[in-house]
């Protein structure tokens, strides 16, 4: 009894001191312990923004998805009207479950009754069940199908599939944009996700006096970009199929508005389908119209004639020899073909794409003046888009030019370039001569529906209007009968552009491989509204730009025209003298030749 009496004496004495601890020494930290243990926080996913095109079209949005859940232990009583499962009944409660959910969770029937059959009061069956679905699951009323809300999340899905898809970017499984305007915008899509805080029993559920707190979710901005969704379905499949025929490797289609720099299209190919190739070797996800650098060949001749012609070194009608060789340093140049001794102006140097008579124009210049005319363009720098990945080229500086780039330079070889660049050159001609910083954002919608329109682009004139009316002239004749682009005509208006085919660097075996054909213009010419740059890289022979480009150029043209409602001028085009006679040329003193110093130098 002693013994007994002492062990209960120490065993109380123990819950005694522990009771003090508890109840006087350690109270608050206690009951903060026991309240962490009541209390649970569930996450509350923000939606992200949409994208949406200029014509309201929906390019990326975002979509519930329900985890739908079972209690194994109650769906056994399907159908039995009894309150828990019986061995005689199961079987049976189970097959008929699965038979109403298979369709709509898009399970096998026997995978289904496999998941069901068990003592777990939670399996989750599917993860990615739309509202709707889940709806038309709640109605069936089957015992111990549930929705659990705390796994709901949201899917990004792209209705516009390909034909956007390495414009507008893809989201990863985290949540995170992985590229293109997803990225680019992401401060005003991703949104802000809420929280739920309740105090919950021992057997998980809520306690419905317990405290609780809710801060909802924000979801994100809605974001339109100024892209025709039209215009970028058709350029995105005239460019596919373009490439399929000739064989190449890539390319890209940019149309852009002439007056306002606004881009209408950028498609590239090859592309990728951003509900199923995310994460896949070898899949291209970039968009190649702001990360492939090229060297543009003579697409870039307008900008060595825009700065002769501003500079006053020449004139349209300024007359041009052109032999079938010009030596230079170590290095012969020569043009696309072998011929005699060509008597030219330079309106009709640039219509026949003249190597030799571009570089001879170019020599009436200065390199550092030649460079800055570059620079005035956009070449060597961003385009200000801010676009994930994007190139600024290259343009070493003049004083780096070796003799024989001084030559190349001014036909666009050794410098590289972007689409986006290049489409941006013919914008500033066609606008006059001033150059409009491309945009891609039109605006954002605030919450209270409001719209808040991303800043317009800072006019830079780059030459004045009568030089870009000129260079406008001389690209009408490479369009015509008389020129490279032929192919580029299109019935009842006036169109203006230039082909280019150069040497294609392959960083991939670190040497030149291939061609790149291109073809840029702009129309109507004399009141200009579409600008159209076509690129395709390493096409099979014949690789000629006027070949490979001009006929997308013109398909996608002659869409673009219709689409936007823009009529014929009317007017006819202004006539320059393309070739001269010898005789008068050699008189000419402003004549441009091998071996004679311009006298405006």
């Amino acid at each position: 009894m002693r013994s007994l009496t002492v062990a209960a004496v120490f065993v109380l004495s123990v819950f005694g001191a522990q009771l003090v601890r508890i109840q006087g020494l350690d109270a608050h930290a206690v009951a903060s312990e026991a309240e962490a243990n009541r209390v649970t926080a569930q996450i509350i996913p923000a939606m992200r923004g949409q994208v949406l095109s200029s014509d309201g079209t929906v390019l990326a949005s975002s979509v519930v998805r329900e985890v739908v859940v079972v209690n194994q232990q109650a769906v056994c009583t399907y159908r039995t009207k009894k309150p828990t499962c019986a061995p005689e009944t199961s079987k049976a409660a189970v097959e008929a479950a699965a038979e109403k959910l298979s369709p709509l969770l898009g399970t096998p029937r026997s995978e289904l009754v496999e998941q069901l059959t068990g003592d777990s009061k939670y399996r989750i069956l599917s993860k990615d069940v739309t509202p709707l679905t889940w709806n038309k699951i709640a109605e069936l009323g089957i015992p111990g199908i549930a929705s659990d809300r705390r796994e709901t999340r949201s899917e990004r899905v792209y209705p516009q599939g390909q034909t956007t898809a390495a414009l507008v970017g893809y989201v990863l499984d985290n949540g995170d944009p992985g590229g293109g305007v997803e990225l680019m915008v992401d401060e005003d899509l991703q949104g802000t996700p809420g929280k739920i805080t309740f105090e919950r029993g021992r057997d998980g559920t809520a306690i419905p006096a317990g405290e609780s707190t809710s801060t909802p979710a924000v979801d994100g901005r809605d974001v339109s970009l100024t892209i025709n969704s039209s215009l970028q379905w058709y350029a995105q499949n005239a460019l596919a199929q373009r490439i399929k025929e000739t064989k190449a490797t890539s390319g890209t289609v940019v149309i852009m508005n002439a007056r306002s720099g606004d881009l209408l299209s950028v498609a590239s190919y090859p592309t990728f389908d951003p509900d199923t190739d995310i994460g896949k070797k070898g899949v291209h996800l970039d968009n190649k119209a702001f990360s492939d650098v090229f060297e543009p060949g003579s697409t870039a001749k307008i900008m060595t004639m825009s700065a002769a012609l501003e500079e006053g070194t020449v004139t349209p009608s300024t007359p041009v020899v052109i032999p079938n060789r010009l030596p230079r340093y170590d290095a012969s140049f020569k043009d696309s073909h072998d011929h005699p001794t060509e008597y030219r102006t330079v309106a009709g140097t640039l219509a026949e794409s003249s190597n030799i008579g571009t570089v001879l124009v170019s020599e009436t210049l200065k390199p550092a003046t030649l460079e800055r005319y570059f620079r005035s363009f956009g070449l060597g720098s961003r385009s200000g888009l801010g676009y994930p990945g994007e190139s600024a080229g290259l343009l070493p500086p003049s004083d780096t030019w070796s003799g024989t780039q001084r030559a190349t330079v001014a036909y666009g070889q050794g410098i590289s370039v972007t689409a986006v660049q290049a489409a941006s050159v013919f914008q500033t001609i066609a606008n006059g001569g001033v150059r409009m910083t491309p945009r891609l954002v039109d605006g954002v919608t605030e919450a209270d529906g409001t719209v808040r329109h991303a800043p317009e682009a800072t006019p830079q004139r780059v030459v004045s209007t009568q030089t870009a009316e000129d260079v406008s002239a001389m690209l009408e004749g490479v369009v015509s009968d008389e020129g490279t682009a032929e192919e580029a005509q299109i019935p009842g208006y006036r169109v203006a552009g230039k082909t280019g085919t150069a040497e294609y660097y392959d960083s991939r075996v670190g040497r030149y491989s291939g061609k790149t054909a291109s073809f840029i213009g702009y129309a109507p010419a004399d009141d200009p509204e579409i600008v159209v740059a076509v690129i395709v890289q390493k096409p099979t022979y014949p690789f000629f730009g006027g070949y490979v480009a001009g006929p997308v150029f013109k398909d996608v043209m002659t869409y673009a025209l219709q689409e936007l409602r823009v009529p014929p001028t009317g007017s006819k085009s202004r006539k320059l003298t393309l070739e001269v006679d010898p005789g008068k040329a050699l008189k000419d003193p402003d004549v441009l030749r091998d071996g004679v110093k311009h006298p405006k130098r």
